[in-house]
């Protein structure tokens, strides 16, 4: 069994970056990067999808250590793999990978003071720290909902996170099913080759055009150092994606207003807004989908999209049948439907033998749970760049392995204090209904109503809470504790053998 100080969880944006921190800022530890799939770059290496590319800014969604410095903002998939890429060269990572290592469970003793880890391959290591970056989604099992009649398609049927990279879609027809954020890439990406391309979706999506290319990045850059124009503008757009927030959800019918405007002055006048681009819910209660240049809009006023709102009724042998009766012809049907959401990656986690039901359990600033050691999770914004939360957590963690340096202690562990009984019980996320989070919440953690329980899903707040806030707070215990608290609305608590 090999053992490392720290083990980190997934070698995608995530993983890169918690390794990069945890060199900084605890350069005496040994760690590993446990990763499942052969190759590093988590997102950004599984999707193969044509024109698969970031709908964040790459200003937010880069590392706060390492500027992007190429023209364009917002990036495709092949240019921000190159850029975890460099990261990984830049930091000479490579050594410390551990590739085709899926893990499958993690074991902490009290008493070792260490969590064993066991992978799919039967390979073990062991830990004082572990760090879980794996990300937030299946890799391996998309949501990929049965349609009626699917079988009797004779055509391609595809699941863009399982795209064959050998497809040939030119002088096909293809229809896309799903309005999120991959169906908006798709579309106007197979456009130009295809005979035609239909997105079908049940129904609209929020949609805003802006430019690839940040005008004031570009500037910045070209008079001052690149690290200095990098933290410029990643503060403008942090600012800006704040206020833009704020806006939506203070003043939502006055957004919504604003946003299908915009949209009616990109599209040609036959297009019915009312009925393919106005959604029957607020702005941010689902995330918004960024149209680079206005390329879908592009698409649809060339006459190479067309957008049809409906269900499905069945599948055909040659396409899709809707409920109105109208059918879609289709040599390539693509189910742009969504991720499956998985906790933890799936792992299974005990305590001493106890095994963890993390419903049962409460997250400390988004990122601990109630009565596990030593482990600590990152799970990015909804709302905002993923990386934003990312760099936060990993800095957090550095911190806290520190902490217990300095203490001369070995473990720290998230408990309910007595004062935290009375607090309400809060799913994990919020007020965001799309369907990949609805269909998972009841499977994760909860949030409480008082700091340093809640998941804010606000950078700005963020940064008090674990940025700047002191590390023993009476809520994360350092060292050994008789402290077992047990809220009313969760189950009993694990019950750990507290070592020094």
């Amino acid at each position: 069994m090999q053992h490392f100080d720290v083990v980190i969880i997934g070698a995608g944006i995530s993983g890169i970056g918690a390794a990069c921190h945890l060199q900084k800022h605890n350069p005496n530890k040994s760690f590993a990067i446990l990763e499942a799939r052969e190759r590093s770059g988590g997102t950004w290496d599984l999707f193969k999808y044509p024109g698969i590319r970031s709908d964040s800014d790459m200003h937010t969604l880069g590392f706060n250590f390492k500027p992007w410095k190429a023209a364009k903002a917002i990036a495709d998939g092949p240019s921000i793999k190159r850029y975890l890429n460099e990261t990984i060269a830049e930091h000479d990572l490579e050594q410390h990978i551990h590739y085709s290592q899926k893990l499958k469970s993690s074991s902490w003793s009290s008493e070792q003071q260490a969590w064993t880890l066991k992978t799919q391959s039967d390979d073990a290591y062991s830990c004082n720290f572990l760090m879980m970056c794996s990300g937030y989604y299946s890799y391996d099992k998309p949501y990929q909902p049965e349609f009626k009649g699917q079988k009797d398609f004779q055509g391609t049927l595809i699941h863009p996170q399982h795209w064959p990279e050998d497809l040939d879609y030119a002088n096909k027809k293809v229809v896309v099913i799903g309005s999120g954020a991959t169906a908006m890439t798709l579309v106007p990406a197979m456009a130009d080759k295809a005979a035609s391309v239909t997105m079908v979706q049940r129904s609209p999506t929020y949609v805003v055009s802006r430019p690839d290319e940040d005008a004031i990045a570009n500037g910045l850059r070209k008079w001052l150092p690149s690290g200095m124009a990098y933290t410029l503008t990643r503060f403008k757009n942090t600012q800006l994606q704040k206020f833009m927030y704020k806006k939506m959800r203070t003043e939502p019918e006055k957004m919504k207003k604003a946003l299908i405007g915009l949209v009616r002055k990109e599209l040609n006048a036959d297009v019915d807004v009312d009925k393919h681009f106005t959604p029957n819910y607020n702005p941010w209660d689902q995330r918004l989908c960024l149209i680079p240049n206005g390329d879908l809009f592009n698409s649809i006023n060339e006459g190479k999209t067309k957008v049809v709102t409906d269900h499905i009724d069945c599948f055909t042998q040659t396409g899709v049948r809707l409920v109105s009766g109208e059918e879609i012809e289709a040599d390539i049907l693509v189910t742009a439907t969504g991720l499956n959401m998985e906790f933890l990656g799936g792992s299974q986690f005990d305590v001493d033998g106890k095994p963890v039901n993390f419903t049962d359990t409460l997250a400390y600033k988004g990122m601990m749970y109630t009565d596990v050691p030593n482990m600590i999770q990152t799970f990015g914004y909804i709302n905002a760049s993923w990386t934003l939360r990312a760099d936060l957590t990993a800095e957090y963690a550095c911190r806290v392995i520190n902490q217990m340096d300095s203490l001369g202690v070995t473990q720290c562990t998230p408990r309910l204090r007595e004062a935290d009984l009375s607090m309400e019980l809060r799913p994990w996320i919020e007020g965001f209904s799309a369907g990949y989070m609805e269909r998972a919440m009841d499977s994760f953690p909860k949030q409480g109503s008082n700091d340093p329980w809640r998941n804010t899903q606000n950078y700005a707040l963020d940064k008090k809470m674990i940025r700047n806030a002191p590390l023993e707070d009476g809520a994360l215990v350092f060292g050994p504790s008789e402290q077992k608290f047990t809220h009313p609305g969760l189950a009993t608590p694990i019950s750990t053998r507290d070592a020094a």
